[in-house]
């Protein structure tokens, strides 16, 4: 150690004392315990061939059960109804199976090898919960968050509540994961979401805001489809952990928002999360 590093040494404990450098190691330390499985998880992603973007993940058991408890507020359904949902996708072999396949058969299989449904299980029991007639997602991309509201579709209509799914996506190279069954009971309508959306001509029931992200845009889409709208429609917004658009559009129009955050399990990304959008009821009397 040379003279100069000695000098720096001696001055900071001078300046700082021993006791102080003891506490800002402590402290430091114990920062550090609460992202080191993080960091590690980064160091090993860096390293494997997966996608760079829009991550796949799946959810924490207790992430799970809150989900299931907002869900079932939101729609007024008892909680062992959102839980048969929740299972009912997350045991779903079929739709695994059909993902994976058309994944195999796709150019998205390179840089994505397995996908994890995340937060859309809770866009699937949003969707099995109200039976929706009409659902609309703007931003395809892969199309997984297609994939699984036109299996929740799919399983509505075996039960006699028959609905349409509307994806809408800029980009004509996405939304390939979504084949044929699921194509009848959905389509992907290709151009800028704001004019797919303003040509709509009918009453949407399940509204997924999840194209560009930028605030402008995203509040642009809800004011796009607000005339559209049922009158127990459920707005879900894919940004909401980013932007407060879905807030302020709600309490604009006399609706109530909550925030359903999620946690990834064995993922480094801190997780996003689902907005919610719903109708207020009128109290009765006091």
């Amino acid at each position: 150690m040379n003279k100069f590093i000695k000098t720096v040494i001696k001055a900071i404990l001078k300046t700082l004392g021993l006791g102080r450098i003891i506490k800002i190691i402590r402290r430091y330390k114990l920062a550090k315990s609460y992202y080191s499985k993080q960091l590690q998880m980064i160091r090993n992603w860096c390293l494997q061939d997966t996608e760079d973007a829009n991550f796949y993940y799946d959810l924490t058991d207790l992430n799970i059960e809150y989900i299931k408890h907002g869900i079932a507020s939101i729609t007024k359904h008892e909680i062992k109804v959102i839980e048969k949902y929740i299972n009912e996708i997350q045991e779903d072999s079929w739709l695994n199976d059909f993902i994976s396949k058309n994944l195999k058969n796709s150019k998205y299989q390179k840089d994505t090898k397995k996908i994890e449904l995340s937060r859309r299980i809770g866009w699937y029991a949003f969707a099995r919960a109200i039976k929706p007639n009409i659902i609309v997602e703007t931003g395809v991309h892969h199309g997984a968050g297609a994939c699984v509201l036109t299996r929740a579709l799919m399983k509505n209509s075996k039960e006699g509540f028959h609905g349409k799914y509307i994806g809408t996506e800029i980009d004509l190279k996405k939304g390939k994961l979504l084949q044929s069954p699921l194509t009848d009971f959905g389509e992907i309508i290709y151009g800028d979401s704001l004019d797919s959306l303003s040509k709509l001509n009918c009453k949407i029931d399940l509204f997924i805001n999840d194209s560009d992200h930028s605030a402008s845009y995203e509040m642009k889409e809800y004011e796009l489809i607000k005339n559209k709208l049922s009158s127990h429609a459920i707005i879900i917004g894919d940004n909401s952990h980013v932007t407060n658009e879905l807030s302020k559009f709600s309490k604009n129009n006399s609706r109530n928002f909550i925030f359903i955050p999620e946690k990834p399990k064995n993922h480094w990304y801190p997780g996003a999360g689902i907005g919610v959008s719903f109708p207020r009821i009128e109290k009765k009397g006091l």
